[in-house]
């Protein structure tokens, strides 16, 4: 499987996809379509990805709507991060809040109970994994979280002072949602994704995202890594925003694949993800796959629980499903599992959806995030293009 081959949907004819690219000309980005190969602006109809997304027109938008032809979608995808004639690719989400679930995946419950009980030391996982298995086994799958099941195993497992915070988001009614990255400083495709400088513990999530409107529908889908600080969290949950949310530690790309009637959520549910890590320093390599059918929760589910008469979100959200993906592999010394060097590039990819592809580098040391919402603002009224949205507005109103 190689970045050319995998980088855009196996079915890419019959494929209906949005995203972003920054234009030169224009000093600020665009929203395309991709038709029969080709990047297509559609700007001019909606001029951020979340209004696109709300229209009731949506999916003839994106079949059909005029728009300038900006070029070959696959040759911009191989070129990423680099530009063609003033053209370079962005993550194609850019008002929707960014949210991730947690422990959504029995393995990845019990890797988080490692990093607990390790304190952030990667030494100790080997020893905690191998107790921990012994104790409760690791086929916890088959337990549908909030279900008396799993309160007998919760209380099971407190009586042998074996529970914990992650045990009860993996198993108990609640699932586990919180706040990955700010509107507008995902990156996208080819670009290079940050860790923290004070880890020395981490690894990447390969994860399938959801991209929910404002009414609470599911439009598509696409391709995430939540980078993941494994020292940082396991030190504290309290830490959760400083292992989760840094310069460049969320990458969703290359494109969100619109819902029709031969791409659905149920694609979704049983896509499986696989993961490629290639050292550029050391050689090492390390593949995986998670398995959609093995989550715990449903999608839809999760969707409920992030919002709902509870908690609103007026420009939509991207939502991460989760990973399986707890790469244990041992890499610079025995016992030590995994963790990044500076310069791995990280593969995610699910035939539906193609392939994301990111460099590893420090959080510190990678391009700042400078343009946000006000400057998206700023630049599409110098454009002329908020005046459009309002009588768009009131056209529909």
């Amino acid at each position: 499987m190689t970045q050319t081959t995998q980088a855009l949907p196996a079915d890419l004819i019959d494929a209906l996809l949005v995203g972003r690219v920054w234009r030169d000309d224009a000093a600020g980005p665009a929203v395309v379509a991709v038709r029969r190969g080709r990047l297509v602006d559609i700007t001019r109809h909606a001029a951020t990805v979340a209004e696109l997304f709300d229209r009731a027109d949506l999916l003839d938008l994106v079949r059909a709507a005029p728009g300038e032809d900006l070029g070959d979608a696959l040759a911009l995808v191989q070129a990423a991060p680099a530009a063609i004639d003033g053209v370079r690719l962005l993550a194609p989400c850019d008002l929707q809040a960014i949210k991730a679930c947690g422990v959504t995946f029995a393995v990845s419950l019990l890797e988080r109970v490692i990093e607990e009980q390790a304190k952030g030391d990667p030494g100790r996982a080997g020893e905690l994994r191998a107790q921990l298995q012994a104790s409760i086994g690791t086929n916890l799958s088959q337990i549908v979280p909030g279900s008396d099941a799993a309160l007998r195993l919760k209380e099971e497992l407190a009586g042998r002072g074996l529970w914990s915070q992650y045990m009860e988001v993996g198993i108990g009614p609640y699932a586990e949602v919180f706040t990955k990255s700010q509107s507008m400083s995902a990156v996208g495709h080819g670009a290079a994704v940050g860790l923290h400088p004070a880890s020395h513990w981490n690894n990447p999530e390969p994860e399938i995202v959801l991209a929910v409107n404002s009414r609470r529908e599911v439009v598509g889908g696409t391709l995430g890594n939540d980078v993941n600080l494994r020292d940082i969290e396991g030190r504290s949950a309290l830490l959760l925003g400083k292992a989760k949310d840094n310069n460049g530690s969320c990458a969703i790309g290359p494109f969100i694949r619109l819902f029709d009637g031969g791409f659905t959520l149920d694609t979704l549910r049983e896509a499986e993800v696989g993961m490629l890590i290639e050292g550029t320093d050391d050689g090492f390599t390390l593949e995986g796959r998670s398995r959609m059918r093995e989550i715990s929760r449903d999608p839809l589910d999760l969707v409920a629980q992030t919002c709902g008469a509870h908690h609103q979100y007026p420009d939509g959200f991207m939502l991460f499903l989760g990973t399986m993906f707890s790469p244990i592999k041992d890499r610079d010394a025995p016992g030590k599992g995994f963790t990044h060097h500076m310069g791995d590039r990280v593969s995610i990819s699910t035939p539906s959806l193609g392939t994301l592809v990111n460099t590893v580098q420090r959080s510190d040391g990678i391009e700042p995030w400078t343009f946000g919402v006000r400057a998206l603002y700023n630049n599409l009224a110098r454009r002329g293009l908020l005046a459009a949205a309002g009588a768009r507005e009131d056209a529909t109103s």
